[in-house]
């Protein structure tokens, strides 16, 4: 196991240097008006959504959309977006790049959070980032449905009476994280848990479905909410940052192709966090292609088509 995690690690270092110091032969230049490229992480939500952005360009226009997939972080998406080896990052989030790209302090109100990426990555990078999906993927404190309903539990404040009679299971790299990690939130909520538990976030859910955690800390948008029918409690006192999810284009493929803002603007607002969640569930537990699961999201809605027209 240990290996395996030092054998990840060693690839993603690898891929972000190469970034850095140059573009990549293999990956596909996005620059021309006939191909571009649209890049993502290797998340299965990351992956979902650059589907649909593929599919929305090459639904609405002629262009042939080459996909870039398996980006090992946000780091290396915005590194490739600046080299030109992708032309749209199809999943970047406030909270991410206010302190990745930007350095910047994180901020607390969505909506300051995307006016300072927009005009940020405006003005620094001349890149047009998109209002949001619809959907935030932060961090999410979360119960079964049957402790929910025993200790009437509907926002993280209700768990100040109880907790210490509660074990919480969290992300490792949260405890140690300034601001918005452990510290900040025993301080902010004024509250502790019997036992804190330090776990890599992918065993959050298991552990918390079967009974081994009462409490436990994961993501918003995770498919595994809806597959177990877990209750998020509402982050009531508004102490993790927003990580709202947008496109992120460059300035000039716009105005090469400038039919591709109105294109992608149509994504904007029509994902909620409900709906990214049983979107994820198909790929994560369904085990159906992200492309798949893209395509008959667009389908559905008809790719957002005023008219309702198909190609």
């Amino acid at each position: 196991m240990m290996r395996k995690k030092i054998g990840v690690m060693m690839v993603t270092l690898v891929v972000t240097l190469m970034l850095s110091s140059c573009s990549l032969p293999g990956l596909p230049s996005g620059n021309s008006k006939e191909t571009i490229s649209v890049g993502s992480m290797s998340t299965s939500e990351s992956q979902i959504l650059a589907g649909m952005v593929k599919e929305m360009v090459e639904h609405y226009t002629d262009i042939k959309v080459n996909m870039v997939n398996n980006l090992g972080s946000s780091t290396v998406m915005h590194q490739a977006m600046l080299n030109g080896d992708v032309s749209i990052s199809a999943s970047r989030y406030t909270g991410t790049d206010l302190s990745g790209a930007l350095k910047l302090q994180p901020e607390k109100d969505p909506d300051k959070a995307l006016k300072i990426v927009q005009d940020e990555f405006k003005s620094r990078f001349d890149q047009k980032w998109y209002p949001s999906y619809g959907f935030a993927n932060t961090y999410a404190f979360m119960v079964k449905k049957e402790t929910a309903e025993k200790y009437n539990l509907k926002k993280i404040s209700d768990l100040k009476n109880v907790a210490s009679e509660l074990t919480a299971g969290v992300d490792t790299s949260w405890l140690d994280r300034k601001g918005d990690g452990y510290k900040g939130f025993v301080a902010d909520y004024g509250f502790d848990f019997s036992k804190v538990f330090p776990m890599q976030i992918g065993l959050v859910y298991d552990a918390v479905n079967a009974g081994k955690m009462d409490v436990v800390l994961g993501y918003s948008t995770d498919g595994r909410i809806a597959s177990y029918d877990l209750v998020v409690l509402e982050d009531d006192q508004h102490f993790f940052p927003p990580y709202d999810c947008s496109i992120v284009v460059g300035e000039a493929l716009l105005k090469k192709v400038p039919e591709l803002d109105g294109i992608l603007a149509k994504l904007s607002g029509k994902i909620d966090t409900k709906t990214m969640q049983k979107l994820n569930f198909e790929v994560d537990d369904n085990l159906l292609e992200p492309e798949i699961v893209a395509q008959r999201f667009l389908q559905e809605h008809r790719y957002f088509s005023e008219e309702g027209e198909n190609k």
